[in-house]
C-alpha cells in the first residue's frame, strides 16, 4: 500500500457547514432579563447616509450619556429580531436548512450587567443555558464568540474601556464563568470577535471614549494589547482545565493586494496587511513579531507591558484561527502613508454597499493565513448584503446571493485541493439580523427573510428566500454540487 499524499478532491467528510450570528444584532431583549446596556445598544440607526459612510466610528463620553439616556431615537439592536423570544422557531428553520454548526455570541452584559458586577447573572445563565440546549437537540455543533461587541456600557464610563488593564481580569473573570457553565456542551470557542477590525469599529471594539485618552491611536495599541493578553489568559485556563475544549482567534480577512508592481507599493502593501497579521503571529505564535515592534517605534506608539504578560502571551496560544471575509482592498506607497489606509479595487465589482466582491481572493486569503500559521481554519462569516423583496406571493428571490455563494465556496474547495487544513464554513446572518456596521435591516444576508424594516415595522413572519433551498443542497452534498 502507498503511503504517497494525495490531492483532496473536495470538502472533508465531517466538514462543518454553518451559520453565524452575533447576540446584539438577533437578541433584542435589551432589558429583560436583568441584562445590562452594551456597547451595541447604543448603535444608533440614522436614514440618508450614503452608504460607503456607515459604520461605528469614535465616541464621547458626553454622546455615550447622550445616546444611554435617549427615548425618541432609533436603536435597532436593542430589539433585533427578537430572537431571544424566538430562537426555538428559528433554529428549527435553521435546522431544516441543514446546519450542522451554528455560532453565536454571548452577551456579556447578560451575565454581568456592568462588567464589573459581584456575581453573574442567573437568569442571564440560565437563558443561555437554554439556547445551547435547544442549538445541540437541532443536530447542531454550538461555536461561541465570548466578546462580540457586547462589552458593558458601564466599563466604558467608570473605567476606559480596554484601555484600562482592570478589563484583563474583568474578561478573564467572565469567561471562567462561561466557559465552567457550558464546557460540557460547547466545544469551539472563540473569545474576541475580529480583533484586527478596530479601523471601522473602534468604540465598539474597545470601548474607549476618545476624549478620556490624550493619544488615541496610542491607546488603542494598548488597548489591543489588553485585549490579547486577556485572551491567552483564557486560552490557558481552557487548556488546562477542559483540554478537550478548542480556543480561536478570529481576524477580519480579506488583505489589501499591491496597487502596481512597482516595489514601493508591494512594500507599502506588506506593511498595511502586517499591522493585521500581527494579532494572529501574537496569538498562534505567542509573542510580538518585530515589525511591529518597529512599527511602534516609528510611529511613536509606547505600548506598556504587565509584569507577566510576556509569559501569559506565550503560554495562552490558541488551537485554531478563523476569519471573516467579506471583502479585499488595494494598498500603495501614497494610500498607506496617508494613515496607513487602504481604498477599493476598481477592478472588482461591488455589493450595494461598496464591499469589493472578490471569490478568488478567498483562496488566496485561505493560503496566506495556512501558509503564515500552520493551523487549522475555520471560515466563521462570509456574505453579500444586499436589498431583498418580499413578493406579493410571499416569495424572495435572491439569484445574486446564489451566485455569490457559489463562487466563494469554489473558491473555497479550491483551497482544500491546495492543502488547507478547512474545518468549517459559517454563511454570515443565515437569517436576517440588524447590519453591525449600519444598524439596520435592509442590508440583508440571510437565506431567511425577517419581515421587520429599519424602524422596527413588520410581522416578524419568517420566510424562506430562493437562497434557501440552494444551501441546504450544497451542505447535502458537502460542497460537491453548487
Amino acid at each position: 500500500m502507498s503511503d504517497t499524499p494525495t490531492v483532496p478532491t473536495g470538502f472533508p467528510e465531517g466538514f462543518l457547514w454553518g451559520g453565524a450570528v452575533a447576540a446584539n444584532q438577533c437578541e433584542g431583549a435589551w432589558d429583560e432579563g436583568g441584562k445590562g446596556a452594551c456597547l451595541a445598544d447604543i448603535n444608533e440607526f440614522t436614514a440618508d447616509i450614503p452608504v460607503d459612510q456607515k459604520y461605528n466610528g469614535e465616541e464621547t463620553t458626553e454622546h455615550v450619556r447622550e445616546l444611554l439616556a435617549s427615548t425618541d431615537r432609533i436603536f435597532p439592536k436593542r430589539r433585533g429580531i427578537d430572537f431571544y423570544h424566538t430562537y426555538k422557531q428559528d433554529l428549527a428553520l435553521l435546522a431544516e436548512l441543514g446546519l450542522k454548526t451554528f455560532r453565536t455570541s454571548i452577551n456579556w452584559a447578560r451575565i454581568f450587567p456592568n462588567g464589573d458586577d459581584a456575581e453573574p447573572n442567573e437568569e442571564g445563565l440560565a437563558f443561555y443555558d437554554r439556547l445551547i440546549d435547544e442549538i445541540r437537540a437541532n443536530g447542531m455543533e454550538p461555536m461561541i464568540t465570548c466578546l462580540h461587541y457586547e462589552m458593558p456600557v458601564a466599563l466604558t464610563l467608570k473605567y476606559s474601556g480596554w484601555y484600562s488593564r482592570e478589563l484583563i481580569d474583568l474578561f478573564e473573570r467572565y469567561c471562567k464563568v462561561i466557559l465552567d457553565r457550558y464546557h460540557d456542551r460547547v466545544k469551539l470557542w472563540i473569545p474576541i470577535n475580529q480583533i484586527n477590525l478596530v479601523s471601522v469599529e473602534s468604540y465598539n471594539a474597545l470601548g474607549i471614549c476618545a476624549d478620556r485618552v490624550d493619544n488615541l491611536q496610542e491607546a488603542k495599541y494598548q488597548a489591543l494589547h489588553n485585549q490579547m493578553v486577556a485572551c491567552a489568559r483564557v486560552c490557558r485556563y481552557a487548556h488546562e482545565t477542559y483540554p478537550d475544549l478548542q480556543m480561536g482567534m478570529m481576524l477580519c480577512g480579506g488583505p489589501a493586494y499591491p496597487g502596481s508592481p512597482r516595489p514601493e507599493d508591494v512594500l507599502a502593501c506588506m506593511r498595511h496587511n502586517q499591522t493585521d497579521y500581527f494579532f494572529g503571529d501574537v496569538m498562534l505564535r505567542g509573542s510580538y513579531p518585530g515589525y511591529m515592534l518597529r512599527f511602534f517605534q516609528d510611529n511613536g506608539i509606547d505600548v506598556r507591558f504587565g509584569e507577566k504578560d510576556v509569559d501569559d502571551l506565550r503560554s495562552g496560544t490558541a488551537d485554531f484561527m478563523s476569519f471573516s471575509y467579506y471583502y479585499t482592498s488595494v494598498c500603495d506607497a501614497e494610500t498607506y502613508a496617508n494613515g496607513n489606509s487602504d481604498r477599493s479595487n476598481e477592478l472588482l465589482p461591488a455589493s450595494p454597499w461598496g464591499w469589493s466582491i472578490d471569490p478568488l481572493g478567498l483562496r488566496f486569503t485561505l493560503n496566506e493565513f495556512y501558509d503564515r500559521w500552520g493551523k487549522p481554519i475555520y471560515v466563521t462569516e462570509n456574505g453579500i448584503g444586499a436589498y431583498d423583496k418580499l413578493e406579493d406571493d410571499g416569495s424572495v428571490h435572491d439569484p445574486y446571493r446564489v451566485d455569490y455563494f457559489r463562487a466563494h465556496i469554489e473558491q473555497m474547495r479550491e483551497a482544500v485541493r491546495d492543502g488547507v487544513d478547512l474545518r468549517g464554513y459559517y454563511a454570515w446572518g443565515p437569517i436576517d439580523i440588524v447590519s453591525c456596521s449600519s444598524s439596520e435591516m435592509s442590508k440583508r444576508y440571510g437565506f431567511i427573510y425577517v419581515d421587520i424594516d429599519d424602524y422596527g415595522e413588520g410581522s416578524g413572519a419568517r420566510v424562506r428566500k430562493d437562497s434557501f433551498g440552494w444551501y441546504r443542497h450544497v451542505i447535502e452534498t458537502n460542497g460537491a454540487e453548487l
